[in-house]
């Protein structure tokens, strides 16, 4: 049976178009697996069959009576709310029929006979819901998902808005998975998060009877979780039954039996117009011309998609640099308390390190200690000579109104247009990507333009948080290709072994020297 029903949906964004007679269904029990590149629209179809936004045309239709959870890569979690506070809110309606249950014991004394029937009936009703519903063991349940998911270990009274990304994003799958919805949609639930607690979500969803539509650019996870793929592509929305290896062999295979039919058309096309252009003027000859040309005019004609632009990065070294790019001396890093040992490090030319663990014990402060970003607790660092250091940061806040050609060339206003929009295309942004503002762009397309900085700028030490967050698959392969090619030295924050695993020579596990262990 379907539990949703997406039919004819066209949907764009001032002259760019989205979607175009878009048609989907949800079947319960499907684990499926929502794909396609940067920017082809998966966030905004979430958003618009969840109601956030509305299509330009098209019906969508839930099932009655379905409640749906959605983890969204873009929520806000409000500033002086904890940690206790958002879990429980899984349970806000609990809360309301609790608070409706004690107005009602409240007005019981000035009731009359009738009135008082009615309300212990009422009360009743909710008591019996109350305790179906658990209601009485909310603490304990909160803290079971809040332990599962290394949440304890960080404090539930702690503020969420004083957390790290993958700490932020914990609590969100965390407040879901306590709301027990009858589907989920999970929109790229692996960035941010660590390796345990990306095998815990993982036999999670494997387990889960419901169905669910995940958004995803980590093929191994995909793989692991989904029996349906759905790819979004130039417009379109394709089914495909299997988990995403199976897609792409199907969809290879569709790609070239598509090709070969339109290259066999186009030689028809060819020979038909050729034979109508020579025999046309001939009295004798003038009727097969005629039929040779009736039969152009009816022909269904075959369009390939167009080919999307695959990024190409290349990072440029610049001079080389001291022996030692930076040493630390007892250095403990934290903010308002130590999130380290004293810490005596060093990193040496030409090094690749990646750095492990799991989130919030200090991996991302570690990055901004060694650059100067934030000071550090105790201890010292010092860097190296002729540093020149490109350094992607995980999170970005903020909206940035900027157009994509205005970001570059604020940075480089030695570029002239055309460098500018060819800097940009090699990173794998289209056209009309380069001309919008930066806050409209996806995830992916937000990273690529950051990365289209650091690709033009001379270094000999990247500095990368997370770069591989919201990537598609396309953007990660050039990505792995440019880090293994570059000649300078490397310092990765990555939650991805299959990506890091061949770019780098040595691993450092932080949690052998954080403070906490979360």
């Amino acid at each position: 049976m379907s539990i949703l029903n997406v039919e004819h949906l066209s949907h764009g964004f001032g002259d760019r178009a989205i979607f175009s007679d878009v048609s989907f269904r949800l079947l319960r029990g499907e684990h499926i697996g929502l794909v396609g590149a940067n920017g082809e629209g998966k966030s905004t179809f979430f958003n618009m069959i969840t109601g956030h936004l509305t299509p330009d045309e098209g019906k969508i239709e839930w099932s009655k009576n379905v409640r749906v959870g959605y983890l969204d890569q873009h929520t806000v979690l409000e500033k002086g709310m904890t940690i206790r506070d958002v879990l429980k809110s899984a349970f806000f309606w609990l809360f309301e029929l609790e608070e409706k249950m004690n107005q009602i014991c409240d007005s019981l004394g000035d009731a009359s006979e009738d009135e008082m029937t009615a309300m212990m009936e009422e009360l009743g009703t909710i008591q019996d819901t109350l305790t179906m519903h658990d209601f009485y063991t909310i603490d304990s349940k909160v803290e079971e998902v809040a332990r599962a998911l290394g949440l304890l270990d960080i404090g539930l009274d702690r503020d969420v808005t004083d957390l790290s990304g993958g700490q932020r994003t914990k609590i969100l799958l965390g407040k879901l998975l306590l709301e027990k919805p009858d589907i989920l949609l999970l929109d790229e639930p692996t960035n941010y998060l660590d390796e345990e607690h990306i095998a815990w979500l993982k036999r999670y969803l494997q387990e889960y009877e419901s169905a669910f539509i995940l958004i995803s650019h980590d093929i191994p996870f995909l793989n692991d979780v989904v029996n349906i793929i759905y790819h979004m592509e130039n417009q379109k929305l394709d089914r495909y039954v299997g988990d995403y290896t199976h897609f792409e062999e199907v969809y290879a295979v569709k790609k070239a039996q598509l090709e070969a039919a339109y290259r066999r058309q186009q030689q028809e096309i060819s020979e038909l117009k050729d034979f109508v252009a020579r025999n046309k003027a001939r009295v004798s000859t003038r009727n097969m011309a005629m039929s040779r040309q009736k039969k152009l005019d009816k022909m269904e004609k075959i369009e390939l998609a167009a080919e999307r632009p695959k990024p190409e990065f290349h990072f440029r070294y610049g001079r080389t640099p001291g022996r030692i790019l930076f040493e630390t001396k007892d250095l403990v890093i934290g903010y308002n308390e130590p999130l380290s040992k004293p810490l005596s490090i060093s990193m040496e030319r030409g090094q690749k390190i990646a750095l492990t663990g799991a989130n919030g014990i200090g991996k991302t402060t570690l990055l901004k200690s060694i650059l100067g970003l934030i000071p550090s607790l105790s201890g010292s660092c010092e860097l190296g000579e002729n540093l020149q250091i490109g350094y992607f940061e995980q999170e970005v806040k903020g909206e940035n109104t900027a157009t994509c050609i205005d970001e570059i060339w604020d940075e480089f206003p030695s570029f002239n247009q055309y460098e500018v929009r060819s800097a940009l295309a090699k990173c794998g942004l289209t056209t009309k990507h380069i001309e919008s503002q930066i806050r409209v762009l996806s995830g992916g397309e937000q990273a690529k333009v950051r990365l289209c900085k650091l690709v033009n700028r001379d270094t000999n030490i990247l500095l990368l948080d997370e770069p591989t967050n919201h990537l598609d698959v396309d953007a990660k392969e050039a990505l792995k290709k440019a880090l293994l090619e570059y000649r300078g030295s490397l310092l990765l924050i990555c939650h991805e072994p299959e990506f890091y695993r061949d770019v780098v020579s040595e691993v450092w596990d932080c949690t052998k020297w954080t403070t906490k262990i979360i």
